[in-house]
This record gives structure tokens, C-alpha cells and sequence, in this order.
């Protein structure tokens, strides 16, 4: 059986229950201080205000010996942010993409380590968290969240608090809890492309020990590419458009948020969350096809192999190098996701100690078609159908005695998913059946304490314990195609099914030791080393039967870091600073051939090293005026590549690893009156250029695949935004805005599918967004 419909597991919140029971039935004593939030006034992102959860308990963010960067709810709320792809800008040496052809698949880079290949059975480089709860899948993971405390970006391994698959980071999302007053807001956003957004949220008056909240969104956007017949007579085989546009909106989602305060001592929240889109994907816009004259120049006319392919598919008329506005496409096109979750969160504090249970259950389906030829001709349609559920249960114990602070915990997580992936090639002259599942096990234990040796000095160490077990099931067959003979068809290649293959199974064991020294309040310095551990498991695309026996290895980094915090000039200046270097080894690195239903196969061919430096600052010169600037520079180099038993280090790029990050954001008040609060704002990112594959820099041959052949330029996108807020209108406080995204128009390239050679050469390119514009009409009450 490839995949399972997703089913809640017997037993989810055993847990949690527990601790319910063991607070309902304790003493109570005097309620837990709570930190007070900052002035409405003060600047929209005063890091000395925010607390985060980055060690799993709160600290002040300048406290934190870590290279963390968060932003509040008043920062999220004047962007305008909600999803997890609009926070690319807010950190340095992090870099978030769609991946080719999508808009709710994620692909997210920290410091040159990242997962390119989006596929069920691969793991990401970077942990996702949604309220402590870990979202595993780059799937589904870009989804609407309507009502965002905080977000906070922990750059470098997290191996011991947050364990597997946070090889490069962590990026936790965080939702406002409810207040127990009565109280929301209800916005409306219209702009070009006839672009439609409503969103609010609603604390209702608490009932007993209970408040709740609820939250949610509709999204809704016209395609930004539209559709018109074929332009060419002489694609004698071209068909009609399938869809009137491409790159369209269309999502919802809500949130409900109970917190039960049962006792002085127990805190309980159950948070829902469930959105869903039906939406067409993103335009795969052809930017090149091989024309050098060699036999695998398939759409070229002067290549020998285009009698095979271009006399009947002549691509070559399609090709665009900029972005196009208008398409002509054949293939079905959808892009459809539904992602459910829910978590349970107690918390029982006795004096110093506070133990803590987070369960969850989240699935995800998701379903695709894409047209991957980018024209009108039936040459390549791919769709993937994929069902997926994980449950994870995690129990920490975190407290403080005398001059140790520690955090202890246990970990069990499991999944199951699966993707049905047909695509048929050149008019159903190759029709391929792909299938593919996995199942996962896993287990840790963890711990780390913080030992004040002296007033200003503190060591801190810990170590996680991790083991997991992977199974894989694939089937593979050939429906048709003009190499194999019509009597042998339907053809089996591989039918792997669960139990065929043994599990593969890893460990490992992930240190952290920091050295931490205050010389006054407002300057901490620490030195950092810390281990990552991203899972190893199946290829489950492959269509090699020795590659599906060989479990590809966990790829590790050990990281270096020194680091300085501080704050000046009575807080209105925050300047931090980190050095890294970070040695990866066994780096999982998916090769993208095109070949065989277009599969890719995984090498753990590489060790690397990535070193770097990283700046922020937040400046505010007048209490109407704050500026915040990141800068980050990262070198990144292979020290070991080996292809085909070669050592081709010097001669492979390192995807999604721009040398140059930087950012500038101002947020100006010039008004705070009896008519409002007039903000002004304006955001500047930079990404330097950067390679999409680890693809040759050199070609032996001219219609050989090179790194260069998939290489974005870069980006430079301005927004802007205006916004008078706090309008006295009977007794609510009304809201305007007027914002520009991307107003300078930078349309370059993002992302891109190379076929190679193997397929002529087929290269699509997707990219960015043109500009946008639009006005915004609110309520608070």
C-alpha cells in the first residue's frame, strides 16, 4: 500500500491528561508573573522588549548566548505578515523560497545548508515550529497564520534543545494567546489583480478558567499570468489552454486558541489551526533549450535527435529568458493543499520547576499538476498526490537552583506518508506510474544546563540522545514508452513494498557548550560550539533498485561561533554580531537528472565548510524614528565532492548559498495625535546572486549541465507602507493603509528546474512577483 489516509492516534494526549489531573489535584499557590508587554508607543521592534523562547524558557532576546533574531507582533502587523515565506528579509544568512512551481512548499536556507528537493521522503535542513509543535515536511508548510505573537529565527545547530532535521536552524512561529477580555480586529485588503484579503480575530470574556480565541483568513488573487492561444501555426501539435491564468490565490484558514488557567499552577492550551488552498501554481516559464547541434539536442532543429522529439515538439519557438506576463499551456494545472493540526500544551509550575507536555497531531494532503515544458505542447506534465500525519509528544522539565538553570526533556515523534506521482511525457509517447512512501520512528532525550560560575559568567552544556527507524515502499512502472515493446507493457521496474527492504536506522548524540561573560548589563559575549543532525533515509524517487538498498547517511555540522550582544545610549542603540563556521560532513545532496520520470538521486558526497559573519542593528535616533539593519557575508566551499569516485570539489556549486544578505527597514511616526498615529515605512532586502543546484561550474561538454545554466542573479525588493492607525470612531479605533510590494518591479529569477542534457536541456524559471499595491481598511474593538 503506497500511502494511508491520515488517522488521529488512540491515546494523543495520555500526557497531558496527566499533568491535568496532577495540577487539578495540587495546592495552589500565587499565580506566575507574567512579563508586561511594551507600549504601544515605543518602536515597532525594540529587541531589549522581546521575549523568546529560543532555550526553551523565556529569556530576554539580548540574554540569549545564541545567534537568534525575533520580531514582535507590532512588526508582523505593520508588514502585514501572516506565512512563513513573507519572513525571508528579517534575519541574516536566512533565505526563504517557494520551491519550482509551488506556493505553499517551502525551501529554507540557513547559512548554506538546505534540502532543494521538496519530495515526502526527504527531510529539510531547517525545523519548523508552529507554538513548540515541529511542521516536518517542506509540504503544506507554507500556510496562512492569521494572529502571530512572534517569530523567532535561531540561526546555527540546534541539535540538543530541538533535535533532528535542525541542522541549519529553527524558525518557530508563535500565536498571541488569548487575553480572557473581550476584544479583536476585522481587516479588508483589496488590490491589483484584483487581489481580496479578510482577516480578523476575537478574544472572547473569559467563562471560568477558560478564555479562547479565534482567528482566520480568506486569500484571494487573480493569476498574474494570463493564458493566450499558441502563437506558432507550425506547433502543429500544440493544444488549447487548460486555464484562463496561472499564479492565482485562493486559501482560508482558521485558528481557535483555548487556554484553561485550572489552577494557580496549571496552565493548560489547545491550539487548532486548519487552512486550505485550491489555487493554480506558479508559471514554469521555458528560459532555455539546448541548441549546440549535439544528438541529445532533442529541440534542436540542426541536432541529429530532433527527429526523435523537435519535428514533432518543436520547444525552441517558447523559449523566454525574462519574465513573460502572458503563457500558453496545456497541462492540467492545480495546486491544492488541506494542512490540519492540533496541539495540547500543559504546564504545572511548583516554585522554581515548571514540567511541560506538548502533543500534537497534524496531517497535510496535498496535490499538484504542473506543466514542466512551459508551452502549449504535450511534452511534460507531472503531478504529485501526497497524504501525510505525524504525531509527537514532548515532555520538559525546566527549572532553576542556586546557580544551575536547566531544561530535561524526552521526545517521541512519528509519521507516515506517502505520494503518488504519475507524469506522462511528449503526448503519452512515455507515461511513467510513481509511487512512494515512508514511514518514521523517533526517539530522544535531552538536557542542558546553565551554570552561573560568577555574577557575570556562565557555562552551559547539554546533550541530546537521538534514534529513529525508516521504511520505504516504491513502486515504479513503465506505462509506456517507444523503448520498450507494446507486448511488455505495463513494464515493473521496481515494486518495493513495507518489509522488503530493511529499516535503516541512526543515531546520534548532539553536544552544545557555551561560554557566556557579561561585562555590564548591555554587553554579553559568548563562545559557541554545537552539533546538527539532519536524518539520513530512502531515495524513495529513485528508479534504481541498488540505490533504493543503500539508505543514503544523516548529514551532520559542527559549528563554531563567537558572538556579541549589546545595547547603548540608554537602549536606543542594539548592535549584535556573530562569527560562525560551520563543517558539514556527509552533506545529502539531491542531483536532479530528469531521467526516468524526472528522478534525482541523493549523494553524501560532500563535506563543507561554511563560514561567515553576520550583523544587526537597531537604531533609534528619536522616539518617532527606528531603523533596523542586518548584513551577512558567508563563504561557502566544498572541501570534499566525490562524483563517480572522483574528487570534483573544485568544480560543484553549493545551492541556495548567496555570499551577500542585507537589509534596512525604518519605521517613522510623524504623527501621534487626536486623529491617529500616522506610521511610514519602508523595507530594503538585498540578495547577492546564487547557484539553484550542485550542478558542474565547468562543462566537458556544450550541452552539458553547469551550475550556471540554473543561476538566480539575485534580488532587490523595496516595500512600502502607510498606515494611520488608532482612528476614534464611536468607540472603536479604526485603521488605513495604503502599501507597494516589490514597487521597483525586480522580476528576476528565484528558482529554477534544470532537466540537463538527458532532456534537451529543458530549463523553466520561476520568478519573483511584479509589483504590488493596495489599501487596507480595519477595525480594532
Amino acid at each position: 500500500m503506497i500511502y494511508r489516509n491520515a488517522r488521529a492516534p488512540r491515546g494523543a494526549i495520555v500526557a497531558s491528561v496527566s499533568l491535568l489531573a496532577l495540577g487539578l489535584g495540587a495546592p495552589q499557590s500565587a499565580a506566575a508573573q507574567t512579563a508586561a508587554s511594551p507600549s504601544a508607543d515605543q518602536g515597532t521592534q525594540a529587541s531589549d522588549d522581546i521575549v523568546v523562547t529560543a532555550q526553551r524558557r523565556e529569556q530576554n532576546l539580548q540574554d540569549v548566548p545564541i545567534a537568534v533574531t525575533a520580531v514582535d507582533s507590532r512588526y508582523l502587523e505593520s508588514r502585514d505578515i501572516s506565512s512563513l515565506d513573507q519572513i525571508g528579509a528579517i534575519a541574516p544568512n536566512l533565505k526563504i523560497e517557494r520551491t519550482p512551481g509551488n506556493k505553499t512548499v517551502s525551501q529554507i536556507a540557513i547559512r548554506g545548508s538546505v534540502t532543494i528537493n521538496p519530495a515526502i521522503t526527504f527531510e529539510p535542513a531547517v525545523g519548523l515550529y508552529l507554538n513548540g509543535v515541529y511542521i516536518a515536511k517542506a509540504q503544506g508548510s507554507l500556510f496562512d497564520v492569521a494572529d502571530l505573537e512572534r517569530v523567532e529565527v535561531l540561526r546555527g545547530p540546534q541539535g540538543t534543545l530541538y533535535g533532528r532535521n535542525t541542522l541549519a536552524g529553527a524558525v518557530s512561529l508563535v500565536t498571541k494567546k488569548p487575553t480572557g477580555e473581550f476584544g479583536g480586529n476585522v481587516e479588508a485588503t483589496y488590490g491589483n489583480y484584483n487581489a481580496r484579503v479578510l482577516r480578523g480575530n476575537m478574544d472572547l470574556p473569559r467563562v471560568g478558567p477558560f478564555s479562547v480565541k479565534l482567528s482566520g483568513q480568506v486569500k484571494k488573487r487573480d493569476g498574474m499570468v494570463e493564458t493566450v492561444p499558441n502563437p506558432y501555426p507550425q506547433a502543429v501539435l500544440a493544444r488549447p489552454n487548460s486555464v484562463d491564468s496561472v499564479d492565482n490565490i485562493n486559501s482560508w484558514g482558521v485558528a481557535a486558541d483555548v487556554r484553561g488557567e485550572l489552577t494557580d499552577r496549571l496552565t493548560v492550551d489547545y491550539f487548532f489551526d486548519h487552512s486550505k488552498t485550491d489555487q493554480r501554481p506558479q508559471n514554469s516559464q521555458l528560459v532555455r533549450v539546448n541548441r549546440n547541434g549535439d544528438p541529445r539536442d532533442i529541440f534542436d532543429p540542426s541536432s541529429p535527435g530532433y527527429a526523435f522529439g523537435g519535428a514533432f515538439f518543436p520547444l525552441n519557438l517558447y523559449v523566454r529568458p525574462d519574465r513573460q506576463s502572458t503563457a500558453s499551456l496545456d497541462s492540467p494545472l492545480f495546486e491544492r493543499s488541506t494542512v490540519t493540526g492540533h496541539a495540547l500544551t500543559a504546564e504545572y509550575k511548583l516554585g522554581e520547576v515548571s514540567l511541560k507536555s506538548i502533543t500534537a497531531w497534524r496531517a497535510m494532503t496535498f496535490d499538484d499538476s504542473l506543466d514542466l515544458d512551459g508551452s502549449p505542447l504535450p511534452v511534460a506534465n507531472t503531478e504529485r498526490h501526497s497524504r501525510y500525519h505525524s504525531f509527537s509528544q514532548e515532555l520538559q522539565l525546566i527549572g532553576e537552583t542556586g546557580p544551575l538553570s536547566y531544561v530535561l526533556g524526552g521526545y517521541y515523534f512519528r509519521d507516515s506518508g506517502g505520494t503518488i506521482n504519475p507524469q506522462t511525457f511528449f503526448g503519452g509517447a512515455q507515461v511513467y506510474d510513481s509511487r512512494y512512501a515512508s514511514q518514521t520512528r523517533a526517539y530522544a532525550a535531552f538536557g542542558q544546563v546553565d551554570w552561573k560560575i560568577l555574577p557575570n559568567f556562565t557555562l552551559t552544556g547539554g546533550l541530546r540522545y537521538s534514534q529513529e527507524s525508516k521504511n520505504i515502499t516504491r513502486l515504479f512502472r513503465i506505462l509506456a514508452s517507444p523503448d520498450v515493446p507494446a507486448v511488455a507493457l505495463p513494464l515493473t521496474v521496481l515494486n518495493v513494498q513495507k518489509g522488503d527492504v530493511p529499516d535503516a536506522k541512526f543515531h546520534a548524540w548532539t553536544p552544545t557548550a557555551i561560554a557566556t561573560y557579561q561585562p555590564s548589563k548591555d554587553v554579553t559575549l559568548y563562545a559557541k560550539y554545537a552539533r546538527g543532525f539532519k536524518s539520513g533515509g530512502f531515495n524513495g524517487e529513485t528508479s534504481s533498485l541498488a540505490e533504493l538498498l543503500q539508505p543514503y547517511k544523516a548529514e551532520t555540522v559542527d559549528s563554531y561561533e563567537l558572538g556579541l550582544k549589546s545595547r547603548a545610549l540608554d537602549h536606543t542603540l542594539t548592535f549584535n554580531a556573530a562569527l560562525f563556521w560551520n563543517e558539514a560532513k556527509n552533506m545529502q545532496l539531491s542531483v536532479f537528472t530528469g531521467r526516468n520520470a524526472a528522478e534525482s538521486f541523493i549523494l553524501n558526497a560532500g563535506a563543507a565548510r561554511l563560514r561567515g559573519v553576520e550583523l544587526e542593528m537597531i537604531a533609534r535616533p528619536a522616539p518617532s524614528l527606528q531603523v533596523t539593519t542586518s548584513f551577512s557575508y558567508l563563504d561557502a566551499k566544498y572541501k570534499k565532492f566525490i562524483d563517480g569516485g572522483v574528487d570534483v570539489s573544485d568544480n560543484r556549486a553549493l545551492p541556495h548559498a548567496p555570499k551577500y544578505n542585507v537589509s534596512v527597514g525604518t519605521d517613522w511616526s510623524p504623527y501621534n495625535g487626536s486623529a491617529g498615529k500616522l506610521d511610514l515605512i519602508a523595507d530594503l532586502s538585498f540578495v547577492s546572486s546564487y547557484f539553484t543546484y550542485p550542478y558542474p561550474l565547468r562543462a566537458a561538454l556544450p550541452s552539458d549541465q553547469t551550475a550556471y545554466g540554473s543561476e538566480s542573479p539575485g534580488r532587490t525588493i523595496v516595500n512600502l507602507r502607510a498606515a494611520l492607525t488608532r482612528i476614534p470612531l464611536a468607540g472603536v479605533q479604526g485603521e488605513i493603509s495604503v502599501w507597494g510590494r516589490n514597487v521597483f518591479n525586480d522580476v528576476s529569477p528565484s528558482n529554477f528546474i534544470d532537466f540537463g542534457p538527458g532532456f534537451g536541456g529543458l530549463t523553466v524559471a520561476y520568478f519573483n512577483e511584479p509589483a504590488t499595491y493596495g489599501m487596507t481598511l480595519g477595525v480594532r474593538f
